[in-house]
């Protein structure tokens, strides 16, 4: 059996262009996974080997690969920095223990630092902090280190100090140790020397020092005692205190390097070894039941536990659907039965593979703390969980967001349509924020996504991996509906034709609720007017009803129904009688409520160079945004603002034209806001003349 201590499963994640995928690549480099590097800007990285990421120099899909360093095994998962793919780091820190969060040494924390960082808080992963980047024009540890204190509210713990900038920048000290480390300019990163601290530096490093061995004895009473005293603990137990406290998350351990030239990193591997967490390290996940409420038991990361797995990617290649999973507890052996607990059904174990980016290796099992992949499950989506049939429990499922964005697409020919439908299967098996659906009316194929970019790749990916020309329309924002004032109301259903009838009467209460709050159903009706048994077929009839709002079709939300009371039918009254009334209810009363079109608010993070400030907000308002903040920094402003989605379409191009190519932004949904008069007008007179027009 594997030694869990040995493991580490960790995720690298930063803003999009922080060196993620090439600090991956310098990690195969030196654990001897890869003999050749490979470039993002060459498009040859290892972990993008999806021709989109190979041009557009970004990653798109998480990408996990596995190596080994002073023993320990890394199994690591690369993810995409870039705000439409978010739903990839978060399904990623769903399943690692602890994360090697990049940030940009001239960059900073930039907008999707952000968003990545609030995601590894909210799913408690142990991170270590590497600025990268430190060779380039502009790059500053120091600054970037209070960045991470004041922007991200976080405890960056400084563990080295960088040796030169910018051009001069030739390696770091280690503060515990008051070494420093010194690479050469070959670019190989095993040429390196371990030299005394630059006379120059020898205040510095005793200043960051103390300050180290202060915090982190405030993990140990003992050790912290001791210090007190005057007396300095032994490297072993200083080492222990930054585990706890990196463990804990009190603290964030933070070295600097430049991946691209092949300098410090060494000890950021070090550092993974000695301080992020093994499996058996981390909290035990829950168990949930069916209803998705705790159970008070947790999945024990012990081989000897029933089995407890969470499919967390699903990916197509040429060999058939490749299912990544996550096991917490127990071991997995080929041909063995499993129980999807979502599904109810049990799947054969076919093939177990380990993956290194798009090889794979055959296993014949695999055990708590292992992230592995199986070839050819048939029913298994992202976030379900695979269970021991004998002894059944679900792991706290995943949640995604709701899409904001979506357009229209056909196939050019007969042909494509058949292949369109195949295709479109294993792309939403593959990413969970990706939505589809039929508009029945038109026979149109509407994909939903979280951005303009999201959907460009998917149409991308159609053309290009499954050779499908389509014909695309012009990107549509998901409006909602909502009502403004409160009605009381009342209707019957009756129907007389021969034999037994329809008789349903219900009166009822429908009032605007809170935002966010969806359609909530409450019935107080007493002495058995509308007898209970029915209850669930009102509820069912207004439910099945908002996804069709009056004022152009699109979903109801943020309402609340209240049956007040009604009439029964001793042989007439059934549960469709009462669920017709509530559908019909519904079409009488919500267009009395004031109904109102809503739409989907960005929050939306801009970085600009100081000199197109003004032109950058002033374009901001006229897309009626709503700037909430500004923050200058070293290399630019950060503003922050509301904008509606339907104002942002092409707003990359307008950016980078008025910053001559140096801004960047980053958008995700933040709530609904009513639509102003003339917006609202203008859309629902659009869908009317879609409506004609099929």
């Amino acid at each position: 059996m594997t030694d869990l201590s040995l493991y580490r499963n960790i995720g690298i994640f930063a803003h999009v262009d922080a060196g993620k995928t090439t600090t991956t690549e310098r990690i195969l480099k030196l654990t001897g996974k890869i003999h050749k590097l490979g470039e993002v800007h060459d498009g040859a990285a290892t972990t993008d080997f999806m021709e989109q990421e190979q041009e557009r120099g970004i990653t798109i899909q998480s990408a996990a690969t596995s190596c080994f360093w002073d023993d320990h095994r890394f199994n690591i998962i690369d993810t995409p920095g870039h705000v439409d793919f978010t739903i990839e780091v978060y399904r990623s820190l769903k399943v690692l223990d602890g994360g090697i969060g990049v940030f940009c040494g001239s960059g900073g924390v930039e907008p999707q630092s952000e968003t990545n960082w609030r995601y590894a808080n909210d799913s408690e992963v142990a991170r270590i902090i590497l600025v990268n980047k430190l060779d380039r024009l502009g790059a500053d540890f120091y600054r970037v280190v209070k960045q991470i204190e004041d922007v991200l509210g976080a405890n960056p713990l400084v563990m080295v100090l960088p040796i030169g900038t910018e051009d001069d920048f030739v390696g770091v000290v280690d503060l515990l140790t008051r070494k420093a480390w010194v690479w050469d300019n070959t670019g190989d990163p095993t040429n390196y020397e371990i030299q005394d601290v630059p006379a120059d530096m020898t205040d510095a490093v005793e200043e960051w020092r103390e300050k180290l061995i202060e915090t982190a004895v405030e993990q140990d009473d003992d050790a912290m005692e001791k210090y007190l005293d005057g007396e300095e603990p032994s490297m072993e137990t200083i080492k222990a205190c930054i585990r706890k406290g990196t463990i804990n998350l009190s603290f964030f351990p933070t070295y600097c390097g430049s991946a691209f030239k092949n300098k410090g990193i060494q000890p950021v591997l070090n550092a993974v070894v000695d301080y992020l967490p093994c499996p058996t390290d981390v909290k035990p996940q829950p168990e949930v039941d069916l209803d998705g409420n705790e159970t008070g038991k947790f999945a024990i990361v012990d081989i000897n536990k029933p089995l407890r797995a969470l499919a967390f990617k699903i990916m197509d290649d040429k060999y058939g659907a490749l299912t990544f999973i996550r096991i917490y507890s127990g071991k997995i052996d080929k041909g063995m039965t499993v129980l999807n607990t979502f599904t109810g059904k049990t799947e054969r174990i076919g093939r177990l593979v380990e993956m290194h980016a798009d090889d794979r290796i055959e296993l014949d099992s695999a055990q708590a703390g292992d992230i592995i992949a199986v070839v050819g499950m048939k029913n298994v989506q992202t976030g379900h969980t695979l269970s021991d049939p004998k002894n059944v429990a679900t792991l706290e499922p995943m949640v995604f967001p709701d899409p904001v964005i979506s357009i229209a697409v056909a196939p050019k020919d007969k042909a494509g349509s058949e292949k369109l439908g195949i295709a479109i299967g294993k792309m939403i098996a593959e990413d969970p924020s990706f939505r589809v659906e039929t508009d029945e009316d038109s026979g149109e194929t509407i994909l939903r996504g979280m951005g303009e970019l999201h959907l460009d790749i998917k149409i991308d990916i159609l053309k290009r991996t499954h050779g499908i020309d389509v014909e695309v329309g012009k990107p549509q924002v998901a409006y909602r509906e909502t009502i403004t004032q409160s009605i009381e109301d009342s209707y019957t259903h009756k129907k007389q034709s021969g034999g037994s009838g329809q008789y349903g009467k219900i009166d009822y209460l429908i009032e605007p609720g809170e935002p966010g709050s969806g359609f909530i159903f409450e019935s107080k009706v007493t002495g058995g007017n509308v007898p209970r048994e029915f209850w669930p077929a009102v509820e069912k009839g207004f439910a099945k009803s908002i996804d069709n709002g009056v004022l152009a079709g699109f979903p109801c939300l943020d309402f609340k129904v209240t049956l007040l009371d009604g009439a029964f039918h001793a042989v007439d009254s059934s549960a469709v009688a009462f669920e017709i009334a509530a559908k019909a209810a519904y079409r009488q009363s919500i267009p009395k409520a004031g109904p109102q079109l809503i739409e989907p608010i960005m929050s939306v993070d801009v970085f600009t160079p100081e000199d197109h400030v003004g032109d950058v907000i002033g374009d901001l308002n006229r897309r009626r945004g709503m700037i909430k903040s500004q923050e200058a920094g070293v290399t630019g402003v950060r503003i922050k603002a509301d904008v509606a989605l339907s104002e942002m379409f092409g707003y990359i191009g307008d950016l980078r034209t008025m910053t001559s190519g140096r801004g960047q932004f980053s958008m995700e949904f933040s709530h609904y806001l009513p639509c102003p008069k003339n917006v609202a007008e203008e859309v629902i007179k659009e869908v009317k003349e879609r409506e004609k027009n099929k």
